[in-house]
């Protein structure tokens, strides 16, 4: 069951935050209490895994579709060309909606911890620590463990830039 929108109580002008009750929301980063309302990060590792999935089959995809159009070219440098279509893919669909397509498929968005979408700046910030983490397994290990192991579910991109993978909530 998804998350509701908040109810009448819910401050005008701050329409990104979750929760209605101060008590419910974490009072230093304004995102929902995994405490008080764990609903929003139920599932979310996997959900985060299954989204990646996602992704990097729609990247491969596009790269296909692309190849043709280099002279067939584009298959000696595949893996370059798959960085890039994938820098960019991601950058773009976090920057327009917080959230990759399979993101938004596995029904999750980022938020900031002052429980704001992304925008182009952190949208780019949250891609490039993601790309470097992911040509370091040490480093891509270390933010699986700490997705498992965060009470918020937050990977290391996330403890560096302050963000957070929530479920989405119910449109009304």
């Amino acid at each position: 069951m998804r998350p509701s929108l908040p109810g009448p109580g819910f401050p005008p002008g701050r329409h990104s935050l979750y929760a209605t009750d101060k008590h419910m929301t974490d009072t230093t980063w304004h995102i929902p209490d995994p405490q008080a309302q764990p609903e929003f990060y139920a599932d979310v590792p996997l959900k985060r895994l299954l989204a990646w999935l996602i992704d990097t089959v729609l990247v491969i995809v596009i790269c296909l579709l692309i190849v043709p159009f280099t002279a067939f070219t584009g298959l000696l440098f595949f893996p370059v060309l798959m960085l890039m279509v994938g820098f960019a893919y991601r950058v773009v669909t976090l920057a327009n909606g917080s959230a990759t397509w399979g993101m938004r498929l596995m029904a999750i968005e980022f938020r900031t911890l002052s429980g704001e979408k992304f925008d182009l700046s952190m949208a780019f910030a949250h891609t490039m620590i993601f790309s470097i983490g992911c040509a370091f397994l040490p480093v891509q290990l270390l933010s699986v463990i700490l997705i498992l192991t965060s009470v918020r579910a937050q990977g290391l991109s996330d403890h560096i830039l302050g963000t957070v993978a929530l479920n989405r909530r119910a449109r009304a």
